[in-house]
């Protein structure tokens, strides 16, 4: 069950009562410490000392919040600024030299070499050597909005997005961020993700679906087939798209978001994450016990009893065809569904 975040996680380390993936933060103005949105899933922080941990194998017990595959080669990033590198598919980790200890919510490698993380304390981290090493490339003024996701198209051109309506973009490889607002709500962006024919989305809170047909120059608000929040948008095709999000809402569109159909779905929890694996089919999940599959590209789901009782913030198919959750309990190996 998703329960309201009483109190803040410290982007600095702190221990607190709980934690929500992705860094959420407090509303401000709203008095207390009051959740501004649902979390992607809430999880408690198990009674740790308030530090990263001091190997790999810990490490990968962790909170963790997202994943990507580079080539062979497999990241992961979360609590206590963990960023985790894999060559062999998610079965032993080497833990990057970092320059934080802030929580890390999303990562993106658009090629083996260039990567970037983003997270708390509204920070950009880079690395350009294949993610051994990361440096601070940028943080932004207000420590309190944390980014939530990071898309680049190439080694030049990328975007981070996250709370109250941030959107950072750079055309040069990060060495300039340019902050930018693409809608007059200040609404929470989510994630941000790229289809196959080069149309960028964003997903995010009070039912914000945005689509960039000019790799982020001007976005368009999609009609938006419910108020609640979205955490992803995950393209199938050209045209073909699912948005997934609270009390367990899917919707399918086949004219890139200009028309949606719910999709009827049996678990109610929170959808976080979604992948469509080497074989078509589609995962996805989000609070403890909630996974959904598809066989039919998107039409139809059906719940997946997955042997993991956790919130999963990521799931993410490796190059030897395993899928991997991250989450509350760290990296866990699933099982074909």
């Amino acid at each position: 069950m998703i329960h309201p975040r009483e109190r803040t996680e410290s982007s600095r380390g702190r221990r607190t009562s709980g934690f929500a993936p992705r860094g959420e933060p407090v509303r401000r103005g709203l008095g207390g410490a009051r959740r501004l949105l649902p979390a992607l899933l809430a999880v408690a922080l198990a009674a740790a000392p308030g530090r990263a941990a001091d190997s790999s194998e810990l490490a990968a017990q962790s909170l963790l919040l997202d994943a990507q595959t580079a080539g062979h080669v497999l990241f992961a990033v979360g609590a206590y600024g963990h960023i985790l590198r894999s060559g062999d598919d998610g079965r032993t980790w080497e833990v990057a030299a970092v320059p934080t200890q802030a929580t890390l919510t999303a990562i993106c490698f658009p090629d083996e070499r260039h990567g970037w993380a983003v997270g708390h304390d509204a920070q950009i981290l880079h690395s350009d050597d294949g993610g051994h090493s990361w440096t601070r490339q940028y943080q932004g003024p207000d420590l309190d909005s944390p980014l939530l996701s990071v898309l680049f198209l190439d080694s030049q051109t990328g975007f981070a997005v996250g709370a109250y309506g941030q959107f950072l973009a750079t055309a040069d490889g990060g060495q300039h961020w340019t902050a930018r607002r693409i809608i007059e709500q200040d609404r929470h962006f989510n994630r941000i993700s790229a289809g196959p024919t080069g149309t960028l989305y964003i997903a995010g809170e009070q039912g914000t679906l945005l689509r960039s047909a000019d790799r982020g120059a001007t976005w368009q608000a999609m009609a938006a087939p419910y108020n609640g929040s979205f955490y992803g948008v995950l393209p199938l095709g050209a045209r073909t798209l699912l948005a997934y999000g609270l009390r367990g809402r899917i919707f399918r569109s086949e004219d890139d978001g200009a028309s949606w159909q719910l999709v009827p779905v049996a678990p109610q929890g929170v959808l976080a994450t979604a992948v469509r694996l080497p074989d078509g089919v589609i995962v996805i999940g989000g609070a403890a016990r909630t996974f959904v599959v598809s066989r039919d590209n998107g039409r139809s789901f059906t719940a997946w009893a997955a042997p993991l009782t956790t919130p999963v913030a990521a799931l993410a198919a490796t190059a030897d065809g395993r899928l991997l959750a991250f989450g509350e309990a760290g990296l866990t190996a699933l099982p074909a569904p």
